[in-house]
């Protein structure tokens, strides 16, 4: 019933900008932690960003802070991952996934989407 599906990725020069989507349904994200998480080639998933809706505690792999923002918006039942001034090592699946605590420990997670492709070329 708990389902999240990622959209918004593709093909960006470094410097530019993506917006990702995780669209949830069967609950309702005050319910739910949020996480963001991304696989390149040859490495291991690695958490990117979190939120709790229900606290607004938000996280932030140092990787990425200062780049990436993420936010809720319950109405849509949306979690959005806004990602600025993108590099070259951004390149990965991304993954949304709901879980139970706040954290970027992929492991803590219990229902993931499939993922959508980032690429940033040089």
């Amino acid at each position: 019933e708990v389902q999240v599906v990622e959209s918004g990725g593709g093909l960006v020069q470094a410097g530019g900008s993506l917006r990702l989507s995780c669209a949830a349904s069967g609950f309702i994200l005050d319910d739910y932690a949020i996480g963001w998480f991304r696989q390149a080639p040859g490495k291991e998933r690695e958490g990117v960003s979190c939120i709790s809706s229900r606290t607004g505690d938000r996280y932030y792999a140092d990787s990425v802070s200062g780049r990436f923002t993420i936010s809720s918006d319950n109405a849509k039942n949306t979690v959005y991952l806004q990602m600025n001034s993108l590099k070259p090592e951004d390149t990965a699946v991304y993954y949304c996934a709901a879980g139970g605590i706040v954290t970027i420990d992929p492991d803590l997670y219990d229902h993931w989407g499939q993922g959508t492709q980032v690429t940033v070329s040089s």
